[in-house]
Order: structure tokens, then sequence, then C-alpha cells
């Protein structure tokens, strides 16, 4: 199903963004009322939450910086010793 990117809340729409940006970056929106065994395993407690290659977290609206900051810290921390 296509959905416009206006239509989307904050940081689905910033992770689509980037997803779109960079071919190296994978975005995924998942609607937890509906699919609530995700909302379990991800322990989800507020929305929006945000997972980072299963192992980074943020939960609510964040600016797109910290977002960003975030993936970038991330990835530094699975693979430390490449340049990113």
């Amino acid at each position: 199903r296509y959905t416009h990117l206006t239509s989307l809340p904050r940081m689905a729409r910033a992770a689509y963004s980037m997803a779109i940006a960079n071919p190296n970056i994978f975005a995924s929106v998942v609607e937890v009322q509906e699919f609530p065994e995700l909302a379990r395993q991800y322990r989800v407690m507020g929305v929006p939450k945000t997972v980072i290659n299963e192992t980074s977290e943020l939960t609510g609206v964040v600016p797109e910086e910290v977002l960003m900051g975030a993936i970038f810290q991330t990835l530094h921390d699975q693979v430390p010793d490449q340049e990113i």
C-alpha cells in the first residue's frame, strides 16, 4: 500500500526520507495496534518508537539530527574500527 509521506507522522517521514536518500538505510513503519506481537517483541510502551539495527532505541519524537546521531552512534558501536 502506498502512503504519501506528508500523511505520515514526523518520525516515520524522517526515517523514510533517509531510506530514500541512502540505499543502505531501510525503514519500516508498523502500526502496533495491528501487530501486537511486534509491540511485545520490541517492548513498545510509547509511540513513536524507533529501533535501529535491533540494538538502539528512541522513544518519542526527536529532531532529525538526534535520529541521525543515534544511527551513526549505533553503526560506530557495531563497527568501531571503520570510519562512518
